[in-house]
């Protein structure tokens, strides 16, 4: 059996009409990759306008990004448990709102850094409350299915982000993205606050009390799938925030062309929307499992050879996109069923363990991803060193969770 009996508060059905909620949830998470994506493009003029002299430096806008986010996600599962979605997740969506009007105003790198690592922790509140929220509708290859298709349209936004940032940076300042992110954050709250019911009923709803958020936290820890997933999550995002946080560089000063970013990026990252859309159609035949495995495998045959055209000098910009386009689209199909894989049999605490999953995912795929991109040299090697480390690593984490019964459909 690959899915649990499912609980009152997942009955595989969605509190509104299915294509509004999986758009809705898509778009509340699309808030993080637009705070994300829209920035690369700018890193350059940040830097100019503020100050900063060290080119790798100016990665810290999207490192501050992610730590803030890391480590807000641990409150926000426990208060969403407690007072329910809807609450939880228009304070979190608002704070976007303001905290994208502070950075846009940020008259220093260090309060740019200080309002980017606010932004996070709002955005962190999208992230984990959406998927507790569809974790209280859904479950098993039900709700793999629904991240899958909310992960399409959530993959609309590193798609245009850039280009958007780029053509803003051609009307303006740098200033003005963060503008347009608030104004974009302002439409989905309100879209969330008129049309999104609650999904967590009163009677099911936990207390704050220390020692229980504790208790459930040592429940997800015990548990070996959610565990094991959760790692290989981390480990598999932290190859793909070494990219986002090297790329500017590595098409300005690997390839010469920094104009080009905004047209490799859309093409890259197209592959994940296209990996998740086949999901969705394949997962409730196929199963998690067969597909996520292979992916993986798949995912680390591509850093592999990527590193091997790296270090031989015969690296293109066709190579470069065509094979990190192939390795995204696996980081795709292998991301989204290891995040339903890792909730699978954690309905009743859907929130505190979507918080402490997220806090981990987040935390260590930033540190892992900051480590890579740091290392960046004027090539493509450090990256696809990390990609390919990180992929055999999670192999390992994945095949030990299995206790080495790997591709099978349930």
């Amino acid at each position: 059996m690959e899915e649990p009996h499912l609980t009152a508060s997942a009955q595989n059905k969605a509190p509104l009409a299915f294509g509004e909620f999986v758009s809705l949830v898509a778009a509340m998470m699309a808030l993080t990759a637009l705070g994300i994506d829209s920035m690369l493009p700018a890193l350059p003029a940040i830097g100019h306008s503020l100050g900063v002299a060290e080119p790798n430096h100016r990665q810290y806008v999207i490192t501050a990004f992610l730590i803030g986010f890391a480590f807000a996600q641990l409150a926000y599962g426990p208060l969403s448990d407690r007072f329910g979605r809807r609450p939880v997740l228009a304070i979190a969506l608002t704070s976007y709102v303001v905290t994208s009007v502070i950075a846009a105003a940020s008259g220093s790198f260090t309060l740019l850094l200080v309002a980017r690592a606010a932004m996070g922790a709002s955005a962190a509140g999208a992230r984990v409350v959406s998927v507790a929220l569809v974790r209280d509708c859904f479950a098993g290859r039900a709700m793999a299915r629904v991240m899958s298709l909310a992960f399409i349209v959530f993959m609309a936004a590193p798609i245009v982000a850039p280009s958007l940032g780029q053509l803003i940076l051609y009307a303006g300042s740098w200033r003005l993205i963060f503008w347009a992110i608030g104004g974009v954050a302002a439409a989905v709250v309100l879209w969330f606050w008129l049309r999104m019911p609650e999904t967590l009923d009163r009677e099911n709803r936990l207390s704050l009390n220390p020692a229980r958020i504790v208790a459930d936290y040592g429940l997800m820890l015990r548990d070996r799938q959610a565990v094991g997933y959760t790692i290989g999550i981390m480990l598999l995002s932290g190859g793909m925030f070494g990219f986002l946080g090297s790329v500017q560089q590595v098409m300005e000063d690997v390839f010469h062309a920094p104009e080009l970013l905004a047209v490799v990026f859309p093409c890259v990252a197209s592959t994940m929307a296209l990996g998740s859309f086949l999901n969705s159609r394949l997962v409730m035949k196929v199963g998690m499992r067969r597909i996520s495995h292979t992916a993986l495998t798949g995912m680390i045959a591509f850093a592999a050879i990527h590193l091997a055209v790296a270090l031989a000098g015969f690296e293109s910009i066709w190579s470069f996109t065509v094979l990190q386009a192939l390795m995204m689209g696996c980081v795709g199909l292998s991301t989204s069923n290891f995040s339903a894989m890792a909730m699978e049999k954690m309905g009743e605490i859907a929130g505190t363990a979507s918080s402490l999953q997220g806090f981990v995912t987040t935390l260590g795929s930033a540190l892992i991803g900051a480590a890579i991109g740091q290392a960046f040299d004027g090539t493509t090697v450090p990256l696809y060193t990390g990609f390919l480390l990180m992929g055999v690593i999670a192999f390992v984490v994945v095949a030990v969770t299995e206790r080495g019964r790997m591709f099978r459909p349930g």
